[in-house]
């Protein structure tokens, strides 16, 4: 009889690897479920025992006649009975009570209404320096950020370091955030409700991170908070403002990181953008 075959650990490696870039965060059960199956069988069962109460000559009750299935899972705003819209403003009324970045932080670690919260690993909210003059903001952390609960620590953080060291600086002189903190299931895009249920929490951030210029990272991030509409090469190099409700900040738009590792040819548009950021640091005098 011949040995049974010994599977390659490099093959199972692989294959969790492939699972984690899906999007597949744990395993439910060691086997499926037909929930389907189960439903019936239950509404079957009620169904029973209703016709067992008729022939036996009892009413059902008011609770045996309001028994319906359960309902299905939904995501977790909506399971507090809120709708995008209701998450949207106590994401507001929560971001506005916080009076320091730390405070910022341990309120985004406590709310409940966005669903991404549910299959991430950690809470991406920032890093460098939070005095800094220089703030980026980028659209959303990847499976590197979500891993270690930083932003633009992988591919693309490393090259966001390369560009920083050409104009002087390192992330000891930025800060660096994101529109929507936690990392969506197998690096998709957010929705737009996913955005700006967490929006107002990044714009608190901007208003106590308070930086002399604002920097947005990709086209999502321009869009959410510069209003911009046009596509990031074309909106990207352009000066504009950005209103914190206490003073107006200078604001400019670039590449992702992210794009320009697809797109090496583009990093001549980034450097021009990146050196006016050094300029315009130079150029402005710090807040008071």
């Amino acid at each position: 009889m011949s040995e049974p075959a010994v599977a390659d650990p490099r093959a199972f490696e692989a294959l969790l690897d492939f699972y984690v870039e899906a999007g597949v965060d744990l395993a439910l059960d060691e086997s499926p479920h037909d929930r389907f199956a189960e439903s019936a069988a239950l509404a079957a069962s009620r169904r029973e025992a209703a016709v067992q109460a008729r022939e036996a000559g009892e009413a059902p009750g008011p609770a045996d006649a309001r028994q319906t299935l359960p309902a299905p899972a939904r995501p977790a705003f909506a399971a507090a009975g809120n709708s995008a819209d209701e998450a949207a403003l106590a994401a507001r009324a929560r971001a506005r009570e916080a009076k320091t970045l730390d405070e910022l932080k341990e309120a985004l670690a406590a709310f409940e209404g966005c669903a991404l919260k549910t299959t991430a690993k950690n809470l991406v909210f920032a890093d460098g320096n939070p005095e800094a003059r220089l703030m980026f903001v980028g659209e959303a952390p990847g499976r590197e950020e979500d891993l270690q609960g930083l932003p633009f620590v992988g591919r693309s953080g490393q090259l966001l370091d390369r560009m920083l060291a050409a104009i002087g600086l390192d992330r000891s002189a930025v800060y660096i955030a994101n529109i929507v903190p936690w990392r969506p299931p197998g690096n998709r895009t957010p929705t737009p409700q996913e955005a700006a249920v967490c929006r107002p929490f990044i714009e608190r951030q901007i208003e106590l991170c308070d930086p002399d210029v604002l920097v947005c990272l990709g086209g999502p991030s321009a869009q959410a908070l510069l209003g911009v509409r046009d596509g990031i090469l074309k909106a990207r190099g352009k000066w504009l403002t950005y209103e914190t409700g206490r003073r107006t900040i200078r604001a400019i738009a670039t590449l992702h990181p992210a794009y320009l590792l697809r797109q090496p040819l583009q990093k001549r548009l980034a450097w021009r953008d990146f050196r006016a950021i050094r300029r315009a640091l130079n150029e402005t005098p710090p807040s008071a």
